[in-house]
């Protein structure tokens, strides 16, 4: 018997649809429980990814909206600082071949729009989402304390330009799916 999982976060959703149409093998992670490495807990990760070539990938998905505010110039990319810790730990569990990404996904507002062509850019469910990725460690490198009161850290707008790639880069595909 298959057992679906029922995801509320929708940025998820468009997320496993997104590797599904790209026929990427993965396992969606339950998050109802914390989880246990060792003797202590660490936050789970969402997906574990197992692209079509020899990407192995534990990520944990950001949903974020663009533009938000005023602010068109710079992409939300803050996170938790558990998320890092968590996601370096879970890439270190599975082993050397796994890498650590963060997959920022955008869901674009109306009426921006992004040009023809834009490497994972996507529609899902009368929604248009952007998917882009860091790897963790490289993100670690970078990061700077965004708020101490609620752990957050974000990385400054050059630093992010430097590091970020559509997600399809650590998948290895050669052509995304239109």
């Amino acid at each position: 018997m298959i057992v679906a999982m029922i995801r509320s976060n929708h940025y998820e959703v468009a997320f496993e649809a997104y590797l599904r149409d790209r026929g990427v093998g993965y396992l969606a992670v339950d998050e109802a429980k914390r989880t246990l490495l060792g003797e202590t807990d660490v936050k789970s990760l969402d997906f574990v990814v197992v692209g079509p070539k020899t990407a192995k990938l534990v990520v944990d998905v950001k949903g974020r909206k663009f533009p938000t505010g005023t602010a068109t110039s710079s992409w939300q990319n803050w996170t938790e600082e558990e998320d890092i810790s968590g996601l370096l730990r879970w890439a270190s569990t599975f082993g050397p071949d796994y890498r650590g990404v963060l997959a920022f996904l955008y869901q674009i507002q109306a009426p921006y729009v992004l040009p023809k062509g834009t490497a994972d850019y996507f529609s899902f469910k009368n929604e248009r989402y952007l998917l882009r990725g860091i790897d963790v460690a490289e993100y670690q490198k970078h990061m700077r304390v965004r708020s101490t009161k609620w752990r957050t850290v974000h990385l400054p707008v050059e630093a992010f330009r430097s590091v970020v790639k559509p997600f399809s880069k650590f998948l290895q595909l050669d052509q995304p799916a239109a």
